[in-house]
């Protein structure tokens, strides 16, 4: 038996419940995977929301919450990494679709798709004889190969797209022709009515229930659209927090940090920089203050609908007897979305054609809703930065695992070393008792799993599993380097100005105190590290002035016009015909008249 077989063998046994006298082996564990887009830090009410998430939270009760994980700063690295536990240059993410420049395109680590030198965990799950099933985003690849079916996954009903509308089958206005929602790799129609937290719920249950015959345990990846733009949810969950937004984004990211530190999830001295992007409430307009509240009041009513459709999956496998023995794992892809689609004069006028944007029905279905960046710090309280940026705010995510019925399991416990995205592959397989692949998988040599297994972490036995190990990480140009409890950061412009910066996110974790100065051995090694990592990820500059949000501008730009160009030019013919003939037709009638 080889060290690998004995390491997952030793924890998963560890971590099963201790048996009852004459009772049968405790069976291999189901697992459910809840993945949330664009929450922030304090987005659940466990982490210090005013947002009900009550079935997230009994989730955090019968659990741990790990205060200190963190993710990339943009949905599909982290998804990659999520379900390979590599690096995301390494599996082929290094940027996605609509936010690379053309000159990377191609490049080693660039294919934008999950590439095929990696095995996902529904892969090597099905290989153990686990049914796996997969619902809503997906985002990995819309070719045939690139599919969830193809990629490990019995069943699948997914998203091949970054987003779409909530209540239709529609893409998002301006990025894409059409919402990409496939089943099992054949296109599907979405049923009426829809509702998008509903729908993958409803699907899920579907897919759990048809297998339950076969007597094998099942992974289910959930996947949801909310909170990504459009923000919508039904009127009845944006009418309860007609007035929690009043008070303005700032008044909400310093009530947030009171209360992520009362949880014991940052330190009580810790500081928090007030972002550059955020305005002033109080010099907005009555009208405005309404309209941004109204935002955040549709952002809060999304996220809550998600936890009601969590807490309809978890009532469901209570009833069927599937809860206790279910690992559940609840986090985020990034941080909060601050790109606001109608902050571009030329997406009004355009966008405005398609969808409302009358501020009175914000998150409504026909709305391209989205909460901009200021909400977006507050989403992220109490930390720096949002989605893009490599800023805690933009890296550092809720996770939550639970297993209620394992008595071993530190219930309602909250840890605060380091952890990453890459962790989550090697921890659920050493859950289920399954070996993770370390270079050969079906016969074939693929990219060794990287992270480390957090099963020690959830049983108390440490408090930390990366020690001393440096891990790199870089996105659209920004880039962090992670060492003990230290981070290398560096943000480009406007999120930054691309000067490395050093701090201790332990203690610090509003970074606010660059200790690069301070600690000059200590930030040079770390550039070291972060060098090495680039060069073996073939890691690779920004074009001068990129930033992600003008790039999805610029790539939609590049996509839509030779789709559109040719309707433009015949139009423009037809009307310079018509005016031609017009003039051809009065310089007649002139003629005739004389």
């Amino acid at each position: 038996m080889t060290r690998a077989v004995q390491k997952g063998l030793a924890l998963a046994l560890a971590l099963m419940p201790l048996p009852v006298a004459g009772a049968p082996p405790a069976a291999r564990p189901n697992i459910v995977l809840l993945v949330a887009d664009d929450w922030g830090y304090s987005d659940i009410g466990s982490f210090g929301s005013e947002i009900h998430t009550p079935n997230i939270d009994a989730l955090a009760a019968h659990g741990v919450r790990f205060a200190n994980f963190h993710v990339a700063g943009s949905c599909a690295p982290t998804r990659a990494m999520l379900q390979t536990g590599i690096s995301n240059h390494r599996a082929g993410l290094g940027n996605m679709p609509e936010t690379i420049p053309p000159e990377h395109v191609g490049k080693p680590g660039y294919d934008t798709v999950l590439n095929h030198r990696v095995v996902t965990l529904a892969e090597v799950l099905h290989q153990a004889g686990y049914r796996t099933y997969l619902t809503g985003k997906w985002h990995l690849g819309k070719a045939s190969d690139g599919l969830p079916t193809a990629r490990g996954y019995d069943h699948a009903y997914s998203l091949a797209d970054a987003g779409a509308d909530n209540f239709e089958q529609k893409p998002i206005a301006g990025l894409y022709d059409k919402a990409d929602w496939t089943e099992d790799g054949k296109p599907a129609t979405l049923p009426t009515p829809f509702y998008s937290s509903t729908f993958i719920v409803d699907t899920m249950l579907r897919y759990i229930d048809a297998g339950r015959g076969s007597g094998k345990p099942f992974f289910a990846s959930v996947n949801f659209l909310a909170n990504h733009i459009p923000v919508q949810a039904p009127d009845a969950y944006i009418a309860r927090y007609a007035h929690a937004y009043d008070g303005g984004w700032r008044a909400l990211r310093a009530a947030r940090q009171a209360r992520a530190i009362a949880m014991g999830l940052v330190p009580p001295e810790m500081r928090a920089a007030v972002m550059r992007s955020t305005a002033d409430w109080n010099r907005l307009s009555p009208d405005q203050r309404r309209a941004a509240a109204r935002a955040m009041a549709a952002y809060g009513g999304m996220a809550e609908a998600a936890d009601h459709e969590i807490g309809r999956l978890i009532d469901h496998l209570k009833a069927t007897g599937a809860y206790d023995n279910t690992i559940f794992v609840f986090l985020s892809d990034n941080g909060p979305e601050p790109t606001d689609p109608r902050g571009r004069l030329f997406n009004r006028l355009v966008l405005g054609l398609l969808r409302d944007f009358t501020p009175e029905h914000q998150g409504e279905r026909g709305t391209l809703t989205a909460i901009g960046p200021n909400w977006a710090s507050a989403a992220a309280a109490p930390l720096a930065g949002y989605k893009f940026s490599a800023g805690e705010g933009g890296l550092r995510v809720p996770l939550i695992v639970s297993w209620p019925g394992n008595p071993a399991m530190r219930s309602g416990t909250i840890v605060g070393g380091f952890t990453h995205v890459t962790d989550i592959a090697p921890t659920l397989l050493a859950l289920a008792g399954v070996p993770a692949q370390t270079g050969h998988f079906a016969g074939r040599s693929v990219e060794p799993m990287v992270g480390f297994s957090l099963a020690d972490m959830l049983l108390g036995r440490r408090t930390h599993v990366h020690g001393d190990t440096p891990l790199g990480y870089e996105l659209s140009g920004n880039a962090a380097l992670f060492r003990g409890d230290y981070k290398l950061v560096k943000n480009l412009p406007p999120l930054g100005d691309g000067r490395w910066q050093l701090f201790d996110i332990t203690h610090d974790p509003g970074e606010t105190h660059d200790l690069s100065t301070e600690q000059p051995a200590r930030f040079i090694g770390m550039r070291r590290d972060y060098a090495a990592f680039a060069r073996r990820d073939q890691v690779l500059p920004m074009p001068a002035g990129y930033t992600a949000d003008q790039q999805i501008s610029d790539n939609a730009f590049r996509y839509w016009l030779p789709r559109v160009l040719p309707a433009m030019l015949g139009g423009a013919a037809a009307l310079l015909a018509g005016g031609i003939v017009l003039w051809r037709r009065r310089r007649r009638a002139t003629a005739k008249a004389r």
